[in-house]
């Protein structure tokens, strides 16, 4: 008899688990592509997507916090040979009128941005207003950033992100 009941609870203590996790799940699954919040699988690394504005040409804004409190820009543009989701992260990077050289110095990495749905499915990284998928892959990001100026002392060392990033929460 008492192990019936044991079971009992912890079969109630699952599905309260279950439960709490499907909230959890949903109340993610609402957040705006905007406002969604990354952690790396490491937590070595966070993604914040923040509203772009009136860009014609940016589709998305973020930014990428490391651990070691190094801040990273992103901006996420589509290509227009293959239409996808292209994006680029950025280190101190000048303002104003720069050169596309200037660019290129202060560019980390870019590339694809592949979107993971709750169904597992991959695709592409919504636009803004659209539902934050359940993860983000970005494509050799990890073996990038260990080859950055800005890591080279430390690069052995340096707690840098892998390349997929599951979605953590959503900004207010």
């Amino acid at each position: 008899m008492a192990t019936k009941h044991r079971i009992r609870r912890v079969g109630g203590a699952a599905c309260l688990a279950a439960l709490l996790i499907a909230r959890v799940s949903a109340a993610q699954a609402a957040c705006p592509m905007e406002l969604s919040v990354y952690e790396d699988e490491a937590k070595t690394a966070g993604i914040d997507f923040r509203p772009t504005g009136e860009s014609m040409v940016v589709t998305n804004s973020f930014r990428m916090n490391l651990h070691s409190g190094v801040q990273l820009d992103g901006i996420v543009m589509w290509s227009e040979e293959t239409p996808r989701p292209y994006a680029s992260l950025l280190y101190q990077c000048p303002e104003g009128d720069v050169t596309g050289d200037e660019i290129a110095e202060c560019t980390l990495w870019e590339g694809p941005v592949y979107a993971v749905g709750a169904d597992g499915k991959a695709g592409l990284l919504p636009a803004e207003g659209s539902p934050a998928p359940q993860a983000l892959i970005l494509p050799d990001l990890g073996p990038t950033l260990r080859q950055a100026s800005i890591f080279a002392e430390d690069a052995d060392e340096a707690e840098l992100p892998g390349d997929v990033f599951m979605l953590s929460g959503c900004q207010e």
